[in-house]
């Protein structure tokens, strides 16, 4: 191999008989970002520390938009789970459910996912508090988003598809950024509930176990 210095760039060169194996580092190490350091003798190491995303923390937007299997973490993803005994289809159907202070309502919603779930929720009496297992809630408060924390925690739970896909961003900062901000549960609280989860599952999968739901 050449290598050569040019504008700043360090440029390696395959000589007679070397193509094909830098073509394969090349394949090997596509996307990577390099640690550079000195060594004695007049030498440097280039080390591999990941790609580009994850070594340099670029954030992950969350939305329904992302591709399989980063979808599965939205909160419209069809991802069952069961909370304090009753079933949703998803995050969406538990969120907009909610704001029904009817238990029939409550269910049909349940069973949604998707666009249709969040559709559903338009059409709920306008209110500033709302009743979950007896306990009267003002819309927008800590206790608010901690029932959205604790469906979020069951859903990742539960579901082994939208877990592997969370604990797969590894360290990556998660956002959600969406054209219009919901007034209840503003993106940045949706996105530090998923980073808590997060943490939480690694830790227990590096502990041999699961966090169980709160």
């Amino acid at each position: 191999m050449v290598v050569r210095f040019r504008n700043g760039l360090l440029i390696v060169t395959a000589e007679a008989g070397e193509a094909e194996q830098l073509a394969g580092w090349l394949r090997d190490h596509a996307g990577q970002v390099f640690r550079v350091r000195e060594v004695k003798g007049r030498s440097a190491v280039f080390q591999a520390i990941g790609p580009e995303d994850e070594a340099c923390r670029v954030p992950l937007n969350i939305t329904s938009r992302l591709p399989v299997p980063l979808r599965a973490i939205s909160n419209f993803a069809h991802a069952p789970f069961m909370l304090d005994g009753l079933s949703y289809a998803s995050i969406e159907g538990f969120w907009q459910g909610l704001k029904f202070p009817d238990e029939a309502d409550r269910r049909r919603v349940a069973a949604l996912y998707g666009g249709e779930a969040k559709t559903a929720g338009s059409s709920a009496p306008a209110a500033d508090r709302v009743t979950y297992r007896g306990e009267s809630i003002a819309v927008g408060t800590w206790a608010h988003w901690r029932l959205m924390e604790r469906a979020c925690e069951a859903k990742f739970e539960q579901n082994a598809e939208a877990r592997h896909a969370l604990i797969a961003t590894g360290t990556r900062p998660l956002v959600h950024r969406v054209k219009r901000d919901s007034r209840t549960i503003p993106g940045v609280i949706i996105a530090q509930i998923w980073t808590r989860t997060r943490a939480r599952l690694a830790k227990a999968g590096a502990n041999g176990g699961k966090p169980s739901t709160s």
